[in-house]
């Protein structure tokens, strides 16, 4: 997410890079630098301009601690500025009224009809309610297949009327279903064009007049850049929405949507796409993300992604089996599992401050634990609740039957086994002698 931007950004940093003091003349060079590397992200030069000269203002004239570096004094600003830039808070979506009606708009292919399944599935396991997804797209051929797949696939129910050919009707016709029915959310996923056109305005716009929504929001494919900006704009001249969704912030997105659509269109992004996955989806953070762009990581995000796959139950039996030598293959499994859970690999490592850069050019694929999970599968029962059964012969009918190599299977064995010594260490309160074993290894001093 936003790898070449926050690669670009760091390099401006450098120029500060030993310098004493912030001065007009390091500042105005790194502002040059930055102002490129917003430029190459597809952010407008105006806006470009604006963000670089009030970063200038409020760094320039600061005093240097002894202990801070300019450049780690200008990043703090850069984060705070970005965070300003996108909204500074997350903004809520409106749950008023009964039903709550969500209409959904945007051009055809920029994610409409997911996100909408998304948003059912995010209102249904956070929020506790009982949405019912509509389809209002009477143009595109399979609309009406793909919605009640995508509900089908998150638990939920939909609302159709395939001979019917106008939206409004099927619109109106939905929020009384909702009603009969005890829907608490309606969601209406509208139709898309390839561009803006009249006939698409007018009938968002009779949409919207007919049932009132709650709330409007625009879907936008960041990967378009400035194209999402400008079409945002004409939406919101005739809708006047009240939120923007950025979907496929998980593709090769330069990230000027994100930083420009708030400042263009003044309305809050309200959810971004964090992969194809139907729990892909993210409330906006905006200072969590000016904390990614800068490299600085989204511990917090990440810490609620686990929160979420965290089962506590589960927690205290995987505690008693550790304590008790008794964690075998079948636990390890439901651990990679809930990792998955999580979300794409690489961006969960991205989370990480400092580890940006580390896995940039790591090509971590989603199916990091495929390997792993053909091996452990390829055992017994017995095996995986006692690895010490595997002997030779065993080794050489998994390695078979999981498409791996006998090697592969010892990597696996020999790290399984270390880990579960290191899970024992952590649980009796044997941190001090992790980090202890750690340093006489030269494990920390190396990592410097």
């Amino acid at each position: 997410m936003f790898e070449n931007l926050s690669e670009k950004l760091d390099k401006a940093f450098k120029v500060l890079k030993g310098q004493g003091s912030i001065s007009e003349i390091n500042v105005a060079q790194t502002m040059k630098e930055i102002r490129k590397a917003l430029l190459s992200a597809d952010v407008d030069f105006k806006t470009a301009k604006s963000f670089t000269t009030k970063v200038k203002e409020k760094a320039i004239g600061q005093k240097v601690l002894t202990a801070v570096e300019p450049g780690q004094l200008l990043t703090k600003i850069m984060k705070d500025e970005l965070a300003s830039l996108m909204g500074s808070e997350k903004s809520d979506i409106s749950t008023k009224g009964s039903p709550t009606i969500i209409l959904i708009a945007g051009l055809q292919g920029s994610g409409k009809t997911t996100f909408s399944g998304k948003l059912a599935l995010h209102l249904k396991a956070k929020n506790n309610k009982r949405p019912l997804l509509v389809a209002c797209d009477i143009y595109r051929p399979a609309a009406i297949d793909q919605i009640e797949i995508l509900a089908s696939e998150v638990g939920v129910d939909v609302f159709q009327q395939r001979e019917n050919k106008n939206a409004v009707n099927i619109a109106k016709s939905a929020i009384q279903h909702a009603n009969e029915k005890g829907h608490n959310v309606v969601i209406i996923d509208t139709a898309g064009r390839l561009a803006v056109d009249e006939e698409m305005m007018n009938e968002i716009s009779d949409i919207k007049n007919a049932i009132k929504p709650h709330e409007i929001l625009f879907v936008v494919d960041s990967m378009t850049g400035q194209d999402a900006v400008n079409t945002a704009k004409s939406f919101n001249e005739r809708l006047d929405f009240d939120g923007v969704v950025l979907t496929k912030l998980d593709g090769d997105t330069r990230g000027g949507a994100a930083l420009t659509i708030r400042s263009v269109v003044d309305k809050p992004i309200k959810f971004i796409g964090t992969s194809e996955k139907m729990d892909g989806l993210d409330v906006f953070h905006p200072e969590r993300m000016a904390s990614r762009i800068l490299g600085m990581g989204d511990v917090i995000s990440l810490v609620e992604r686990a929160q979420q796959q965290f089962d506590e139950e589960e927690a205290r039996k995987v505690q008693k089996k550790i304590a008790k030598n008794q964690f075998g293959f079948d636990d390890f499994l439901k651990q990679i599992n809930q990792i998955k859970k999580m979300g794409n690999i690489k961006d969960l490592a991205s989370m990480i401050p400092g580890m940006n850069k580390a896995v940039k050019d790591v090509d971590i694929d989603d199916d990091a634990f495929k390997g792993i999970e053909a091996i452990i599968q390829s055992m017994t029962k017995a095996e995986r609740s006692n690895p010490k059964l595997l002997n030779g012969s065993r080794k050489k009918r998994i390695a078979l039957g999981s498409g791996t190599t006998v090697v592969e299977v010892n990597q696996l064995i020999k790290q399984f086994s270390q880990m579960g010594k290191m899970m024992k260490m952590m649980q009796g309160g044997g941190a001090q002698k992790l980090m202890s074993m750690m340093q006489n290894k030269g494990g920390i001093n190396g990592m410097r």
